[in-house]
């Protein structure tokens, strides 16, 4: 069975870290999934017959690795459910993107309108005019710039408000800083075989039936399989 990073777990929710690269359900590929992966697991340790239940509230781009959370009983998945429309799930990223950001310490909003073409599977910065585009607001805030492999660098730490197709990926290429890694929105300054530089490090949700916050930090320089340019965390 597939090694599964678990941070929590009780009767009603399952907290893991889901590795880059494989998707959150079944995709086109048939590639093994974070669904899959995790019933197989519940059913062993419990010994469950036929189907097991397993909740998805939320999900992770397939090439973005993070912290997630899935609901092992309905009630969980609804309550859940519930909270991430009322944004009451908070979840922060960290990012590298391409080039030497000023380091301030401020926080920076980026708010655009995007449209996603469903043929090409991008999305793309338009005037809010266009028809079925989309508001897309993130705040960052840079925490670092490096050298790596004598190019530049920087580290940003990132706050989601809207969670629209490719957001982050599409809104700092729109700003001529592309994530390190992301092929189809900086192909002229990534290259073929580098791993896209994205991962939700922090998710907060208060628990779905105790009277308790919950919070979840995992960086991606603890991934024991990481890209070695996580190290400057």
């Amino acid at each position: 069975m597939q090694d599964l990073k678990i941070l929590y777990e009780d009767n009603h929710i399952i907290v893991v870290v889901k590795p880059a690269g494989i998707p959150v359900q079944q995709d086109k590929t048939s590639d093994l999934d974070m669904l899959t992966i995790i019933k197989a697991y519940l059913k062993e340790k419990y010994n469950k017959p036929g189907n097991v239940y397993l909740g998805l509230v939320h999900r992770l781009d397939r090439m973005v690795g993070g912290v997630m959370v899935f609901a092992k009983t309905s009630k969980a998945a609804s309550r859940i459910s519930e909270y991430i429309r009322q944004k009451n799930v908070k979840k922060r990223y960290l990012a590298i993107v391409n080039g030497k950001m000023d380091v301030t310490g401020d926080v920076v909003e980026l708010k655009d309108y995007l449209v996603k073409n469903e043929r090409l599977n991008m999305s793309r910065v338009v005037d809010k005019s266009v028809k079925g585009s989309k508001e897309s607001i993130l705040e960052y805030k840079v925490i670092k710039n490096f050298k790596y492999n004598n190019k530049e660098y920087s580290l940003v730490d990132i706050d989601l408000h809207t969670g629209r197709h490719h957001q982050i990926r599409v809104q700092f290429a729109n700003i001529s800083h592309p994530l390190y890694g992301d092929i189809k929105y900086g192909n002229k300054i990534n290259k073929v075989g580098q791993n896209l530089a994205l991962f939700s490090y922090y998710l907060s949700f208060f628990h779905p039936t105790k009277d308790e916050y919950l919070e979840f930090k995992f960086l991606p320089s603890q991934l024991e399989k990481k890209d070695k340019i996580w190290d400057v965390i």
